[in-house]
């Protein structure tokens, strides 16, 4: 192998991009899920080029566009950007834009991980914490910038959906069918933590909804105290992450730790980073940028893609939305529970509908409540039943500490009945959120009429 002085792009402010690999502690379930989807670069040719300045950033430029399995993807971003800018039509636009999001949402969690070697592993938690559900996050933002509340509201439900039935649900089956011979058996105690944290996610939704049924009162008379009950709720919520990031990353981290793959089973191994801490910080910053610009692209195309595909949009933003942008982790939890590491898997999955029901939604409350937007977090019926019973489901399956093909069978099944449910629904964009006993929701409801 060569010397570090052979290597000058391996260098950045005159310090040495890579660290001793007892600097590093253990990795989380997100990272190593993230690591089955990455590649090693070959940075030869880039070692030939005479200028430092040129090389350092053709080495950076191919670390974050080859070191990826899904760099074939990255075409769609500027054909996304070509589509927009030249009027095609508005349908390409959002397919294009979602197939663009898939390898930039896997590049925030590389580069997240690059930076959290030069800042520690409490730091790089904070980040990962923070930034694990970017893409949803900014998605929301965009949406709730133009007054599309249902859109923020499905695309969130459906990544909580997504995660605990789809991902975990596929991975547990593909997972048992490939060591059906063999005894799966995963720690309970982190499946506890984030079973614990969804229901109380659960009581915080549910309570807005029953709120309304037990006023039995119009719309205009119980909007406001389930608005307030709502606020209320989401910073019980944000309080109650709070807690939970201190528990995961200071006082039980050893819960949360995943065991470090070897190169043997196809993983890459990361004892060191591969860009400097400025180069992470700056290309975070433009991945965050096109992000930004791809999600005002599919919240402003999504009503005509739901008009040409004649699919509903509830549909779209529940079922399509969260598969697509949490493609590459899903992959990764999938890829894991092959190889019969499911401290991994429900790591991911769990952790992420964790991060979106207890931090994102609640964020997104609180946004829409600094914008003047009156969101809340009825969810409706058939919303929050579906997350219910989903949550329920999930808390049974785990509770002996193994699994087997059935129990994900079970679960990708229960998947499959509530997305058909929303693909027989015909919701609205634009719909009321309020629920009256007795009382047809009126499909022509506007909201901020």
């Amino acid at each position: 192998m060569a010397s570090n002085q052979d290597q000058p792009w391996l260098l950045e402010n005159g310090n040495l991009k890579g660290l001793v690999k007892e600097n590093r502690t253990g990795r989380t379930a997100h990272n190593m899920s993230s690591s089955s989807l990455r590649k090693k670069s070959d940075l030869t040719l880039v070692s030939k080029i005479p200028c430092s300045l040129l090389r350092q950033f053709l080495a950076n430029l191919q670390e974050v566009t080859l070191g990826t399995k899904l760099s074939i993807l990255f075409p769609a971003i500027p054909l996304a950007i070509l589509a927009q800018c030249f009027g095609f039509a508005r349908p390409w636009v959002f397919a294009l834009s979602l197939i663009g999001l898939m390898p930039l949402a896997e590049r925030v969690s590389f580069l997240t991980e690059q930076i959290s070697f030069y800042t520690g592993p409490t730091v790089g938690g904070l980040l990962n914490a923070t930034c694990g559900n970017a893409t949803e996050l900014i998605i929301a933002i965009f949406a709730l910038a133009q007054h599309k509340i249902a859109v923020v509201k499905y695309s969130l439900l459906g990544s909580i959906l997504s995660n605990l039935l789809l991902v975990l649900g596929t991975s547990l089956f593909c997972g048992g069918i490939a060591n059906i011979r063999k005894e799966q058996k995963y720690d309970r105690r982190q499946a506890d933590v984030n079973s614990l944290m969804l229901l109380l996610a659960l009581l915080c939704h549910l309570l807005p909804m029953l709120f309304t049924f037990a006023a039995g009162a119009s719309a205009s008379v119980t909007s406001d105290p389930s608005l307030h009950l709502s606020r209320a709720s989401c910073i019980v919520m944000l309080i109650a992450y709070t807690a939970y990031i201190v528990f995961q990353l200071w006082t039980h981290r050893e819960l949360f730790e995943a065991q470090e793959e070897s190169e043997d089973d196809g993983v890459v191994s990361d004892e060191a980073p591969v860009i400097g801490f400025w180069s992470g910080i700056v290309w975070l910053i433009g991945m965050t940028a096109v992000i930004a610009l791809l999600s005002e692209y599919v919240v402003g195309t999504i009503e005509e893609a739901s008009d040409s595909w004649g699919l509903s949009v509830s549909f779209i933003s529940i079922i399509l939305l969260p598969i697509v942008g949490n493609a590459a982790e899903h992959a990764g939890a999938i890829i894991f529970a092959f190889k019969n590491k499911l401290d991994i898997t429900l790591g991911v999955a769990l952790g992420s509908a964790t991060q979106i029901a207890v931090f994102v939604v609640p964020l997104c409350v609180i946004i829409a409540w600094i914008m003047g937007i009156n969101m809340d977090l009825n969810f409706s019926v058939i919303e929050t039943g579906s997350l219910a019973l989903s949550i329920l489901a999930v808390a049974f399956t785990l509770q002996d500490g193994t699994s087997h093909y059935l129990k994900g069978l079970v679960l990708l099944l229960c998947y499959i009945i509530i997305g058909a449910c929303f693909f027989v629904t015909e919701s609205p964009l634009h719909h009321s959120n309020i629920v009256n006993p007795g009382l047809k929701s009126s499909n022509t409801a506007v909201f901020g009429a």
